[in-house]
């Protein structure tokens, strides 16, 4: 299978098992790998026959920002399924990273890695 990768998405969300977390919110960073058939894109060269990315990306970040979850494994679950009705999509792998998450004496991130397919 052919995949489209979109990496680094950053946007501003308020999920988190924290409820100071869903009231003042933090950074979220994502990145899809996306399962399409670029077969014909590549012979044709049209847009048409390919994934617009820029849905996707749309997607991401209407879901991170509007959504409030505990988990942000729920999180990039959302996502999954929201890219999963995309036309063309038939496998996404979301990567979802609190770039800094509130835990004391860590300076790290936390990613989850979740792999979705149409069924």
């Amino acid at each position: 299978m052919d995949t489209i990768k979109i990496e680094n998405i950053r946007c501003y969300g308020y999920t988190g098992f924290l409820p100071e977390e869903q009231v003042l919110g933090q950074w979220f960073e994502v990145s899809l790998t996306l399962g399409v058939d670029l077969s014909l894109a590549g012979d044709s060269d049209e847009i048409r026959h390919t994934l617009d990315y820029r849905s996707a990306i749309a997607q991401v970040k209407q879901i991170i920002e509007t959504e409030k979850f505990a988990l942000i494994e729920k999180l990039a679950h959302a996502i999954a399924q929201a890219i999963l009705q995309l036309d063309l999509v038939q496998q996404v792998c979301v990567e979802l990273s609190k770039p800094a998450p509130p835990i004391p004496n860590f300076g790290g991130k936390i990613t989850v890695t979740i792999t979705r397919e149409k069924t």
